[in-house]
């Protein structure tokens, strides 16, 4: 789903942001209201630590009380399946596309327990009459991740893979027919830089370049996964992948592209796509494991973010135990 974006009168006409809405949908990567109706994205994803960020802030008790409230069984679980549907519900009153709603990272090697999750929170969103054509699951992109997000398509349920950092991991993610993938530009970028001393900027950087031959072998070979951008450490990352199906990007970002006028001109299109001479790969579950495991970077990240986001959750937990 590709749709155009209204900035109103919020930039001038030769902003780097405005520029940028030119050749890429623009995603807002936050759980903060105001944030987002300040830079108008047409889409808007969460995390669980956005979602613990704003959850801790005073101006969204509201939300999680009537998250309390709103939950038949009162378990932790429970209220955090309302407080991320309550969160999501706020943001798509704002934005006009989608939002991405996370499953517990700790599901992540298990694949029939987050079908049923995703399916727990669809049936939340539905019941409070918000379609699923607007909700986005997002899954971690481990092997069980990915088949999870290949039933559920099937089901209708379009799904986000997140924690994705390798050709192995995309590749999957096409053949399966998710909806969308979420390449994590800058953390692709720390790996590099800590790796190899090196500071790498425009082109040169690991990230950008992930991100290129991902988007590069999706169009040359005809698949229909959009590619969005995630993860920048700098506006120069985001500049560099202009063309790119979506770049989600963080508030802080969105405001320095806002305020400044650094030309932008359309790096990736299907054009050039279609010259790349990537061959088609098709992998089993065998196959998928062996080429992420030669990837150190990859491996290590995706059980880096799974980690964190499962310790954010379990944050999330002891904060909702506090006020019951």
């Amino acid at each position: 789903m590709q749709l155009n974006i209204s900035y109103n009168n919020l930039m001038s006409d030769t902003s780097s942001l405005n520029s940028l809405k030119k050749f890429t949908t623009i995603v807002a990567d936050t759980g903060d209201f105001e944030s987002i109706k300040q830079y108008q994205p047409q889409d808007a994803t969460t995390n669980p630590s956005l979602i613990l960020k704003a959850a801790q802030q005073d101006e969204y008790q509201h939300i999680v009380e009537k998250a309390i409230a709103s939950a038949k069984d009162k378990t932790p679980d429970a209220i955090i399946d309302q407080l991320l549907v309550l969160f999501g519900q706020e943001i798509l009153k704002i934005v006009p596309g989608r939002v991405s709603t996370e499953v517990d990272a700790r599901l992540s090697f298990d694949t029939d327990a987050t079908i049923k999750k995703a399916h727990e929170i669809i049936a939340i969103y539905e019941a409070a009459g918000t379609s699923r054509d607007r909700i986005l699951i997002k899954i971690a992109s481990t092997w069980e991740g990915i088949k999870a997000a290949e039933a559920l398509e099937k089901d209708g349920i379009r799904c986000n893979l997140t924690l994705l950092f390798s050709d192995a991991q995309a590749i999957a993610c096409a053949e399966a027919n998710v909806q969308l993938i979420s390449p994590f530009v800058g953390r692709i970028y720390d790996w590099y830089k800590k790796d190899t001393g090196t500071d790498y900027q425009g082109a040169e950087d690991p990230g950008v370049q992930s991100v290129t031959q991902i988007y590069n072998y999706y169009k040359k070979h005809g698949y229909k996964t959009e590619v969005m951008g995630a993860s920048f450490r700098n506006s120069g990352q985001i500049i560099e992948l202009a063309g790119c199906d979506l770049l989600t990007i963080s508030p802080d970002l969105l405001e320095e592209l806002q305020n400044t006028d650094t030309p932008v001109v359309e790096k990736l299109n299907e054009a050039s796509a279609a010259a790349n001479d990537q061959e088609k790969i098709t992998l089993d579950e065998k196959a998928f494991r062996f080429m992420l495991n030669e990837n150190a970077m990859a491996t290590e990240k995706t059980a880096q973010g799974i980690r964190a986001f499962s310790a954010d959750i379990v944050k999330l937990e002891n904060l909702i135990i506090s006020k019951l």
